[in-house]
């Protein structure tokens, strides 16, 4: 907690910049935290932007405007901020919702709604994070991890193999030792 003391000033500190003339771009003033998977490169799509149309990248992407039509990021990352309004279906390989969605998300790894999220539309994804408060209405599809999917499959066959082979003795057992009449 801070306190303030006697004598001391109470003006925010503030950092000397390289050209005092440049101004800096706002920033959202609720924009969430990113997690490790979050940093790096991030493409910014602000409060005041409307794209009508499909929106596809090779990057992460912050969305705090609107969007009405498809977003593809497929290997990347999509954050839809706090005054983000969405109107598309989203393919992503995770998406954090803090605005409003109204169409189907598929999150390749993880879809996370925040409380202050409204998601109408289905989602798929292999994990998913619905906050206390988070307003959702549609379906949920939670896939498999592929890994488990091709171990299924293995055991699946290797049970069909040994079955094929066990009947195949039974006949050949029962042809030897049925009567001959």
């Amino acid at each position: 907690m801070w306190k303030s003391t006697p004598g001391s000033d109470t003006k925010p500190m503030t950092t000397p910049t390289s050209s005092p003339n440049m101004p800096t771009p706002p920033r959202p003033s609720l924009e969430p935290a990113r997690s490790k998977e979050f940093q790096g490169e991030m493409a910014h799509i602000g409060k005041s932007v409307i794209i009508r149309g499909e929106l596809s990248g090779s990057e992460d992407l912050y969305l705090d405007g609107e969007v009405e039509g498809n977003i593809s990021l497929v290997d990347h990352n999509l954050i839809v901020g706090p005054n983000g309004r969405v109107r598309a279906n989203v393919i992503a390989k995770e998406v954090v919702v803090h605005g409003k969605v109204d169409g189907n998300v598929e999150g390749h790894d993880r879809v996370e709604l925040k409380k202050s999220a409204v998601l109408s539309g289905d989602i798929s994804t292999k994990r998913i994070v619905i906050e206390d408060g988070a307003f959702f209405k549609g379906a949920i599809d939670i896939r498999k991890e592929k890994s488990e999917g091709k171990r299924e499959a293995a055991a699946a066959a290797s049970a069909g193999a040994s079955y094929s082979s066990s009947s195949a003795q039974r006949s050949l057992v029962d042809a030897k030792f049925e009567p001959k009449i």
